[in-house]
C-alpha cells in the first residue's frame, strides 16, 4: 500500500469514479437495455484511461505498476470467465434438450400466478441455502423460474428481482457460502456466530421482500396473466415433453447438495443434456443444424450449435419464441468483455492509489456507532462499484475496518454482519460488477432493469443501519466499557 503522503488527494481520486458514473448514465440514456452490449465497456475503458492519465500526470503511477495490477485482477477472474462460458452452454443445452421446457410445462400448471413471485423467491432462497451459491441457484432453478414467470405474464424485472432476492438471501446466511465464510473469517468472527447475528437484519429484510412480492402478485393476479394453456400447448407441439427429462436437474441437484466442484457440476449437466437431446429432441437437433438429412453428423452439428451458438425455434407463439431462444457460450462473450474492462478500471484505481485515498477518507468519517456502520455500508457499496468484484469488496472492507472496530470496542460480528449487508448483496445491483454482469447474462435481463425489483438486495444496507440505530444503546455501553 502507498504511504499517505504519496497518495493523490480525495478530490482527484474521486474524478475517475464520477466520470464512470456519468458515462454509464449517458450510455443508459442512449442505449437503454442494450447498454451492456458494448457501450458500457467503452465507458469503462475511457474511465480507466482517464485514471491512468491522471496517475501518470501526478506521478502516482508507472506503467510497471499498472501492468502488475492488471495481471493480478485478470488472474482473479479467470475461473469466473470459464464458469460463465459453461453456464451459457448449460442454458442452451437444457433448453433445446427439453429440460427447461418440461419444467415450464409443469411449473405453469402448479405455480399459481398470484403466489408465483413469493414462491420464486422462497424456492431460490431454499436452493441457495442448501447450495451456498447464488450463482449456481440462478443458473439452474433461476432460469426455469424466469421462463415460468414470463410465461405467466409477469414482467422480466419482477421475476428476476424475486429470484435474485431469494438467491442472495440464501447465499448470505448459508454456512456453505463462500461469501459468508469470507466475511466472517476476514474479521475473525466464528462462522455460526456471524450467521446467527446476521439473522437480526436478514430475516426482517427478507420478510419485507416477501410481503412486497405477495402484494404485487395479488394486485397483478386480479388483472389476469399470460395464456397458460396456450403456452403448454405450444411447448408440447415443439418439444417432446416428458417427466423423465427432470432426472437431469434432479441429478444436478444431488451433485450440488454434495458440494461437487462447480465446473464439474456444470460440465456434467451439459453432458447429460446432450444425451437427453439425442434421445428426446433429435428432430430439433436436425432443425438447428439446418440440414435436411437425418444423419449422425448433422445431429452432432446441431448438438454443438446448441452448446456454443444461438438457437431460434418457432413454437407458433411469438412471446414463447423469445423465451425458448438460446445464446449458448457465444451469448456470454459480452459479459466476459465487460469483465475484462471492469477489472481494468479496478486495476487502474488500485495502482494509482486513488482507491486507497478514497477508503481512508471514508474511514475518517466514522466516529460514533451510527456513523461507523454507515461508513462501513458506504465502503462496501463503493468497493463493489470501484473494484467491480464482490470478493474484493468483502476482503478490502473487512481489512480496512477491522482495527477500527477493535480499538473502539465493537464486537467483530457487528463488522462481519455489516459487510454482508452491504458488500455481499449489492454487488448484483452494479451493472459492471462481476455479479451484476453474470446474472444479467444468465437471466437475460439487464441489471438496470431488474435492480429496482431486487427488494431484499437494496433494503439490506438500509436495514442494517436502521437496526443499528434501534440497538445503538445496547452497542454503545460495550464501547464505553473498553
Amino acid at each position: 500500500m502507498n504511504t499517505e503522503k504519496s497518495l493523490p488527494s480525495v478530490w482527484i481520486s474521486a474524478t475517475p469514479l464520477l466520470l464512470l458514473i456519468g458515462l454509464i448514465g449517458g450510455v443508459v440514456a442512449l442505449y437503454g437495455d442494450n447498454a451492456l452490449g458494448g457501450a458500457s465497456q467503452v465507458a469503462l475503458l475511457v474511465a480507466s484511461a482517464f485514471c491512468v492519465a491522471v496517475g501518470l500526470a501526478t506521478r502516482h503511477l508507472t506503467f510497471e505498476m499498472l501492468d502488475a495490477a492488471i495481471k493480478e485482477k485478470m488472474s482473479a477472474i479467470a475461473v469466473a470467465m470459464l464458469i460463465l462460458l459453461l453456464i451459457g452452454a448449460l442454458g442452451g443445452s437444457w433448453m433445446v434438450s427439453g429440460i427447461v421446457p418440461t419444467m415450464i410445462y409443469y411449473g405453469v400448471q402448479f405455480l399459481h400466478p398470484t403466489w408465483f413471485l413469493v414462491c420464486a423467491c422462497i424456492i431460490s432462497a431454499l436452493v441457495s441455502v442448501m447450495t451456498g451459491s447464488s450463482w449456481t441457484t440462478i443458473a439452474t432453478v433461476g432460469i426455469a423460474l424466469m421462463s415460468i414467470g414470463v410465461a405467466l405474464g409477469f414482467t422480466e424485472g419482477w421475476v428476476a428481482g424475486a429470484i435474485i432476492s431469494g438467491a442472495y438471501f440464501g447465499d448470505k446466511i448459508s454456512p456453505l457460502s463462500d461469501t459468508t465464510v469470507m466475511a466472517s473469517s476476514t474479521v475473525g468472527t466464528p462462522l455460526f456466530t456471524h450467521i446467527s447475528y446476521m439473522l437480526r437484519t436478514t430475516i426482517p429484510t427478507f420478510c419485507v421482500a416477501l410481503v412486497t412480492y405477495m402484494i404485487v402478485g395479488i394486485i397483478t393476479g386480479a388483472h389476469g396473466h399470460g395464456d397458460v394453456e396456450g403456452v403448454r400447448t405450444a411447448l408440447a407441439a415443439t418439444f417432446n415433453i416428458s417427466p423423465w427429462l427432470l432426472i437431469v436437474p434432479g441429478i444436478t441437484a444431488i451433485m450440488i447438495a454434495r458440494r461437487w466442484n462447480t465446473l464439474v457440476i456444470l460440465f456434467l449437466g451439459i453432458a447429460m443434456a446432450c444425451v437427453a437431446a439425442v434421445f428426446s429432441q433429435s428432430e430439433l437437433l436436425f432443425e438447428i443444424a439446418g440440414a435436411g438429412e437425418r444423419t449422425e453428423v448433422n445431429a452432432i452439428r446441431g448438438m454443438m450449435t446448441m452448446i456454443y451458438g444461438s438457437t431460434s425455434l418457432d413454437t407458433g407463439v411469438e412471446s414463447l419464441n423469445s423465451l425458448v431462444a438460446t445464446r449458448g457460450m457465444s451469448g456470454m462473450m459480452n459479459t466476459i468483455w465487460l469483465f475484462v474492462c471492469a477489472m481494468t478500471f479496478g486495476a487502474a484505481m488500485t495502482a494509482t492509489g486513488m482507491l486507497e485515498s478514497l477508503m481512508r477518507a471514508l474511514l475518517k468519517l466514522a466516529h460514533g456507532t451510527i456513523s461507523l456502520i454507515s461508513s462501513t455500508v458506504a465502503t462496501g457499496i463503493f468497493m463493489n462499484m470501484s473494484m467491480s468484484d464482490q470478493y474484493l469488496a468483502i476482503i478490502v472492507t473487512g481489512s480496512m475496518y477491522k482495527e477500527t472496530y477493535e480499538k473502539q470496542g465493537y464486537e467483530s460480528r457487528l463488522l462481519s454482519r455489516t459487510i454482508e449487508d452491504s458488500a455481499t448483496v449489492t454487488s448484483v445491483l452494479v451493472p459492471w460488477n462481476t455479479c451484476g454482469m453474470t446474472q444479467s447474462s444468465v437471466l437475460g435481463v439487464s441489471a438496470l432493469v431488474y435492480a429496482p425489483y431486487c427488494v431484499f438486495n437494496y433494503l439490506s444496507p438500509l436495514m442494517t443501519i436502521l437496526v443499528t440505530y434501534i440497538m445503538r444503546h445496547r452497542l454503545e455501553p460495550k464501547v464505553n466499557k473498553n
